[in-house]
């Protein structure tokens, strides 16, 4: 089964972190994807630019429409993924323990499974 683990970050509870916390979640990540690649469990990871440095195309009358920033203006934004085959929904919860991210108060990691994927080659 694949499963989507969902970083979401917060910029308010971050600036609240010491640099020695931000650098151990950092340096966490590093770890984590060896451990899930060792396992075979990893398909992919991403880490996106901050919210600020997006756009959004809205297609209307036929002419889009692009706007800078984000979607939504929201506390927290969508900050990266790791996307994960194992077992079922318990391991993917247990990977998602492991991810640093969930051990700072206020952030957490979102499971979703997945129901359906393609890639180029399909």
């Amino acid at each position: 089964m694949k499963f989507l683990l969902i970083m979401h970050m917060n910029p308010q509870v971050w600036d609240t972190l010491t640099e020695e916390e931000r650098n151990e979640v950092m340096t966490g990540h590093g770890a984590f994807m060896e451990a899930v690649k060792a396992s075979g469990e990893m398909i992919s990871t991403a880490a996106l630019a901050d919210p600020s440095e997006s756009a959004v195309v809205r297609v209307r009358g036929g002419l889009p429409a692009v706007t800078d920033g984000p979607y939504l203006e929201a506390k927290e934004y969508f900050g990266g993924y790791y996307l994960v085959e194992c077992e079922g929904r318990e391991r993917a919860l247990e990977l998602a323990a492991m991810i640093p991210d969930a051990k700072v108060e206020g952030l957490g990691i979102e499971v979703r499974q997945v129901v359906f994927a393609a890639d180029a080659e399909d």
